[in-house]
């Protein structure tokens, strides 16, 4: 934390070093100050189009989802064959209606691509599809994406308490450090969960 106050201090007004501030405060999970960051640099320069899919994705963690739409579209118009910018609309769709919704998304994404979403060799698309589909192929899909991509150790533990596997949700999240209020939430259903199963 020492070392990481010295190189903030440090950092200049330059493109490079703003875009690094705004990452920083997103990967510790500062998504307010990481948007404030991304907004000021969209103001100096507004050729930077595909920063609206990151000032987008610290709506959607802020769980301002109408917000976010509405921020991507901006890119998603000049732009609609992106992979992670339809991706994150159609999260943002799931979590406003529901996973039909988000599907129809993707699928929309597969025929601007030209191909079945279903084909499409992206994991962060497997991914969702699984979690949008409540847990079709959650076993075949989310093992192999567990150090890749760090919501799928939450969405195995939430399949596996939906399926009452409490000792393979508890094992799953045991060695998990919770650090969002999703995380803490979890691991505390599972400790619950199993702690009433054992009495």
């Amino acid at each position: 934390e020492a070392k990481l106050m010295i190189y903030h201090q440090k950092m200049s007004n330059s493109l490079e070093d703003q875009l690094s501030l705004a990452s920083m405060h997103f990967l510790r999970g500062h998504f307010q100050e990481a948007t404030d960051v991304y907004k000021r640099v969209l103001l100096e320069g507004r050729d930077n189009i595909a920063l609206n899919v990151y000032v987008a994705l610290c709506y959607y963690k802020l769980d301002y989802y109408d917000v976010a739409l509405e921020i991507l579209q901006l890119y998603l118009s000049k732009h609609a064959d992106s992979i992670f910018a339809v991706n994150l609309k159609a999260c943002n769709h799931y979590k406003l209606y529901n996973g039909v919704a988000a599907e129809s998304e993707l699928k929309a994404l597969g025929s601007v691509l030209g191909a079945p979403i279903s084909t499409v060799d992206n994991e962060l698309i497997r991914h969702n599809l699984a979690v949008f589909r409540q847990g079709e192929n959650a076993l075949q899909i989310f093992p192999p994406l567990l150090n890749v991509i760090p919501e799928a150790r939450l969405n195995l533990c939430i399949y596996y308490l939906h399926q009452g596997q409490l000792s393979e949700a508890q094992e799953v999240i045991k060695d998990l450090q919770p650090s969002t209020p999703e995380e803490y939430i979890l691991k505390g259903v599972v400790a619950t969960a199993v702690g009433q199963d054992t009495q």
